[in-house]
Parts: structure tokens; sequence; C-alpha cells
């Protein structure tokens, strides 16, 4: 019984050292969101791996304020050749007009949802959560310009993501 309470201690201790390693809280959240010309659909240009998007191309969010002050949220996919789509909620997290948002597919459980960057038009947005292992890029269009891309890469790098794995998504 000690051995597996010390083992457990133990792996409690690897595991939060690792996630604060790996943490994003010292990356800024945007600040001064203007969280109604962020609603609509934004297409997903680049990925970091993770099992729930495995193998999907044409992915898109859409985001839709609704009168009661909660975001829908609308996930779409093409995986194997069919649409896949999932709705969950979003709200905001913390300081309104801050990126700090809190997202939800299966309630009642929230994720963060952080944006690390938008542009002054809001038609290129950079999302993260809580951890280096999810990241998006983000376009109001389904393609972005090579110098887009640069400044994306430049952006992830000087806040210390690696880019070797991004997956480009095919829209």
């Amino acid at each position: 019984m000690k051995s597996r309470l010390s083992f457990l201690i133990t792996s409690l201790l690897f595991i939060t050292g690792c996630s604060v390693r790996n943490s994003t809280m010292e990356i800024p959240a945007v600040s001064g969101l203007n969280l109604s010309r962020y609603m609509g659909t934004w297409y997903e240009i680049a990925r970091k791996p993770h099992f729930f998007e495995k193998g999907m191309t044409h992915v898109s969010a859409s985001y839709e304020m609704l009168p009661d002050g909660r975001i829908r949220v609308t996930n779409r996919g093409i995986r194997n050749g069919k649409e896949e789509m999932i709705r969950g909620w979003a709200r905001e997290n913390g300081n309104p007009g801050t990126g700090e948002l809190e997202v939800s597919f299966f309630r009642p459980f929230y994720g963060p949802y952080r944006i690390i960057y938008i542009d002054p038009d809001y038609a290129l947005a950079i999302v993260t959560s809580s951890n280096r292992d999810y990241l998006w890029i983000l376009s109001r269009s389904r393609n972005i310009t090579p110098g887009e891309k640069e400044f994306c890469l430049d952006f992830l790098k000087n806040t210390g993501f690696s880019t070797e794995d991004l997956i480009w998504v095919d829209q």
C-alpha cells in the first residue's frame, strides 16, 4: 500500500511538472477583444495533432452569440469522405474583452480557449489552450498568404511553440 501511495504521489508530481513546463499561461491572451467581431465562421489553417481531429480536412468553426449571452460553437470537418459536426458552447472567462474563453463540447466540462493573436481586421487568429499541445491557426478565408503563414510561424516560435508537427489542413 505504501509503495502504491508513493508511486501515485511521484506520478502526480511528474505530471504537474510536465504540465507547468508545457503551460501557455505566460503567453498573454489578446486584450481589447471585440467578441461580436469574433463571431462567425473561421477556417482551420493549421493545428497541432490530436485524436479528436485525426484525419479531418475542410475544418471550420462557427461562433454565434445567443440573446442570453452564451456562444454557440459549431465545428465541422470531413473525415473519410463524410462530414462530421459537433456543437458546443463557449463563454467568457475572466475579464470581458480578453481573449480568455472557455469551451465545452461535453457539458458540464469546460476547457480553456485562449486567443493569443488576432489581427486588426479579425481575419487571422491564433488560438491555444492552457498547454502547448493544443494550437490552431484560424482564418476567415480558406487559405492564407505566404506572408501570413511566415508571420504565424515566427509568432509561434517566438512564444515557444514547436511548429514542426503542425498539420496544414486541406480546405
